[in-house]
């Protein structure tokens, strides 16, 4: 059986509650003096999947700002990836195999949705592979100012934020992993990364347990 390249048509679904939220095998402690936020290609085309107004965007969406807003307040350097249009072959490598050219250099692809656009002394970094780690300088950045901790959140749970979260831990750099603070292309999909890295990776939590840990 074949699949189709390109992004599917997200179904409505329920972020994740507190109660659902899978114990993690980490127990590490999220400190404000060492994390660093991760907002993970919330770019227009990114979000063409999901129906406007319908869940899991408006929840995503507020969760992520949230989140911002409180990094920002308490000094956390909070960083951005978003994929550059029009890439060709060697800028898309496989990943044109798998999901076709992707987006266009467009405002309407390329740009970072407006309630969640980066500010002044934010860090936007260009992303090239499924890890935001990958030709980056993420891990620089992060280390020159003493982060060991990283925050994760944006889309797709299951593919970029999930590979980021192993491969910070793979850095010896701590992923928290929000889990009401990411999309995917299904609940099961989400519901699996946050399993998974809560097994293996990361410390699994919602964003109310983020912003008691900043505030």
């Amino acid at each position: 059986m074949s699949v189709s390249r390109g992004l599917p048509t997200v179904p409505a679904y329920a972020l994740p509650t507190e109660a659902e939220i899978p114990a993690s095998r980490a127990q590490w402690t999220l400190e404000r003096d060492r994390a660093a936020l991760l907002v993970h290609d919330m770019q227009r085309y990114f979000m063409r999947p999901y129906a406007p107004g319908a869940e899991p965007l408006p929840g995503l969406i507020a969760n992520i700002a949230r989140l911002i807003a409180a990094a920002r307040a308490a000094g956390v350097p909070v960083f951005y990836t978003a994929q550059n249009g029009d890439q060709d072959r060697r800028d898309r490598g496989l990943q044109a195999d798998l999901w076709g050219p992707g987006m266009s250099r467009a405002p309407e692809h390329e740009d970072i949705l407006p309630e969640l656009a980066p500010a002044p002394g934010d860090f936007p970094l260009v992303k090239h592979r499924y890890s935001a780690f990958q030709r980056s300088n993420l891990e620089t950045l992060m280390r020159v100012r003493g982060r060991d901790q990283l925050i994760v959140c944006g889309v797709y749970a299951h593919i970029g934020c999930q590979l980021t979260a192993a491969e910070a831990f793979q850095r010896d750099i701590e992923p928290f992993f929000v889990a009401d603070a990411l999309g995917d292309f299904s609940r099961d999909k989400h519901m699996g990364a946050v399993a998974w890295a809560a097994d293996t990776c990361a410390v699994a939590l919602s964003t109310a347990r983020v912003l008691e840990r900043l505030t």
